[in-house]
């Protein structure tokens, strides 16, 4: 008689090509259980909206904004200052510092930030990962 029956550490499975422990099974599912696959909370979402390099966020100085250390060389990129003429930034404490226009970009290590506008105090920005 060929008959399935629920997988557990203490049966044995029958299954139309015979009898096998199910005991690998368990410790798999017990293993992802463990490791919570498909209940892991995204990086981004864990570390904020713009960790991976990928966002659009309006901000207002000062403002720190964290990013992936590991990809970018730096774990915090810092908005400094905005006017209507320019917004000014710094990553790595300091060591790496620019200023664009609106609609200009800035480049720091593999993450390029593109000021699309500045309204009053605020500045819309747009945050890209590069390849170089």
């Amino acid at each position: 008689m060929n008959r399935i029956r629920r997988l557990t550490a203490a049966n044995l499975v029958t299954t139309a090509g015979g009898r096998r422990r199910a005991t690998t099974t368990a410790v798999t599912l017990t293993m992802a259980g463990t490791l919570g696959f498909g209940l892991m909370t995204p990086a981004s979402a864990a570390s904020g909206p713009c960790y991976d390099g990928r966002c659009k966020t309006t901000v207002s100085a000062p403002r720190t904004i964290k990013v992936d250390s590991r990809k970018f060389g730096f774990g915090s990129l810092k908005i400094t200052s905005i006017s209507s003429r320019s917004v000014k930034m710094s990553a790595a404490g300091g060591s790496l510092s620019g200023s664009t226009s609106p609609g200009g970009t800035v480049k720091f290590n593999n993450l390029k930030i593109w000021v699309k506008s500045v309204s009053g105090s605020k500045a819309n920005l747009q945050l890209f990962p590069t390849r170089y």
